[in-house]
């Protein structure tokens, strides 16, 4: 019997407990802001960005949204960034992406204030994250951690293959498994005998981008399997980069897509704008 781990309860938990957290804050005269910064007119983007205004609105985050022709020149989108760098009213900067390929996202990412980097993406933060004194997380793999958490699964001492190396998520929940105490296999497109590696997982994290790549000869039985990829059949119907059907039965634990990893993204977006916002009053 497979559980689905559902990330759209989990989600909607957090959410309820920052809208508390808000209303404090307001009482003491701050309201969370984000600030999101657009580039272009990527429809995924926008839909995105969406979402993330919404959900700040259910909780009572104000959002800042600024949107930029696609044919802005980097040190206009770098200026923008330096505004709200230096905005003490602003608590976090969110740049989505994927930027225009005339500007070199490492440039962006680097401009960002890393005490207001609710991305987690900033070299600052992802190098106190390594040495496990972390500032701010990446929203997906600190979102894969409270899942886990939720269901009661406890990684310390777990074989965990992590199947991706992106800066976003392979890399960053690397770290966080590590400093959880779990045992981290990192495997990506040039590993040999993909197959024999993630069924010796305890905790298989599937996070390459490609529709149902993994199937039950994939895991090991009674595995927790994380699916991160978000894809599209040729029917055009969402699915992960693992085989739903074909696993259940076999894996514990399965997060579903839609509704699994996702939501917990953005709702771990919400809940680093308000820590940070939460900071800043322990600061004055």
């Amino acid at each position: 019997m497979t559980e689905i781990m559902n990330g759209r309860d989990l989600s909607a938990k957090v959410k309820m407990n920052l809208k508390k957290s808000v209303e404090g804050l307001k009482k003491v005269g701050v309201t969370p802001t984000l600030a999101v910064i657009l580039v272009g007119d990527d429809e995924a983007s926008k839909v995105y960005v969406r979402n993330k205004h919404r959900a700040a609105q259910k909780i009572g985050i104000n959002t800042i949204d600024e949107t930029m022709p696609a044919d802005s020149k980097q040190e206009d989108v770098i200026k923008m960034i330096e505004k709200y760098n230096n905005d003490p009213d602003v608590h976090g900067i969110l740049v989505q992406m994927p930027l225009p390929k005339h500007i070199d996202e490492k440039a962006i990412i680097d401009t960002i204030d890393p005490k207001k980097d609710v991305d987690g993406s900033h070299p600052e933060n992802m190098g106190r994250l390594f040495m496990n004194e972390p500032q701010a997380l990446p929203c997906t793999p600190r979102g894969i951690m409270e899942l886990l958490k939720e269901y009661d699964i406890d990684v310390r001492g777990q074989e965990v293959v992590i199947v991706g190396r992106s800066n976003l998520v392979g890399r960053p929940l690397a770290a966080l498994m590590i400093n959880s105490s779990a045992t981290v296999t990192v495997a990506h497109s040039v590993t040999h005998d993909l197959q024999s590696v993630t069924k010796k997982a305890d905790i298989l994290v599937a996070a390459v981008g490609k529709a149902k790549m993994f199937n039950k000869d994939y895991i090991k039985e009674g595995a927790v399997v994380i699916d991160v990829g978000i894809n599209r059949t040729a029917e055009g119907k969402l699915c992960g980069d693992v085989d739903a059907k074909d696993v259940m039965g076999k894996a514990a634990f399965l997060t579903p897509v839609p509704g699994g990893v996702g939501p917990m993204t953005v709702a771990m977006l919400m809940k680093q704008t308000v820590e940070f916002a939460e900071r800043s009053v322990a600061n004055v």
